[in-house]
């Protein structure tokens, strides 16, 4: 730069990049106000154009006016309505499409507030042997099926090795549901009023089969088929009965898996359903 170089002329020399250089260390750049340019003066106006006088307006005949078409009123779409939910004696009559629909639509306590799905049951439905269990836990609420998970894999077994198979459509099925038809939150063992509200389901489910042998798997279930509250080890080993049809009692397979010592009790307790029913 000159010696005789201005300020300005240094301010102006510097660039994008060394603007933005000083700007990032803080440094304020003074920027010289551009140099003011006289106004040119306005042009004279031109003078306006004459314009001829206007025509008066010619009258203009009324449009042809559309014709009125009458309008019809708009249909309103049909409502469609569902179908009132069974009450709790009509339960009694249902065949099993009807009953499957009126477990998929209950409502009659708060568990229809957070399932996902409900579980009606599975399998042979005019099995031999039914097995009841307790309630829907977190994979049977996902799945709509009893008995999933580990504790379905180890009731598997226990049918297997007696002579037995959900999948079976013959002699060997069985037909296997829940006394609650929907999961209670958190697993939470179910509420005497949802053990009722159920009830009506588990007992027509019970009359369409027509099983000759029930096995009751589980606190709860056993407590709602045999309307007690004697612990399981006191009810163990004896035949029981449900509207008619005996029933065995033995633990649940999710018990089984955390206590497995007392498997071999609950294989004395299927010993003991083949050979009830090996006699008859």
């Amino acid at each position: 730069m000159n010696e005789t170089a201005t300020a300005d002329d240094w301010v102006r020399e510097l660039d994008a990049r060394q603007r933005a250089m000083l700007a990032e260390m803080g440094v304020k750049v003074w920027t010289p106000a551009p140099a003011r340019v006289p106004l040119a003066e306005p042009a004279a106006a031109a003078p306006a154009p004459v314009q001829p006088p206007a025509r008066p307006p010619q009258a203009r005949e009324p449009a042809a006016r559309a014709p009125i078409v009458p309008t019809t009123p708009a249909t309103a779409a049909p409502v469609s309505i569902a179908p009132p939910a069974p009450a709790r004696a009509d339960i009694a009559q249902l065949d099993w499409p009807a009953l499957r629909g009126a477990v998929a639509g209950c409502r009659a306590c708060s568990l229809c507030e957070s399932r996902r799905n409900t579980v009606f049951g599975v399998g042979h439905t005019e099995a031999d042997w039914m097995i009841v269990g307790e309630a829907p836990g977190e994979q049977e609420d996902r799945q709509g099926q009893p008995f999933v998970g580990p504790a379905g894999q180890l009731l598997d077994a226990m049918l297997r090795a007696c002579g037995r198979d959900r999948q079976a459509d013959d002699a060997r099925g069985v037909f296997i549901a829940n006394v609650l038809k929907c999961r209670p939150p958190a697993n939470r063992n179910p509420a005497p009023e949802e053990v009722m509200q159920c009830e009506p389901f588990l007992s027509r489910q019970v009359a369409l089969v027509k099983p000759r042998l029930i096995i009751a798997m589980g606190r709860f279930a056993v407590q709602s088929l045999l309307k007690t509250t004697e612990p399981i080890g006191r009810l163990r080993g004896r035949v029981h009965r449900y509207e008619g049809v005996p029933v065995i009692v033995t633990y649940h397979p999710a018990y089984l898996l955390r206590t497995p010592v007392d498997k071999a009790k609950a294989w004395a307790d299927l010993c003991l359903a083949m050979d009830l029913e090996r006699a008859g």
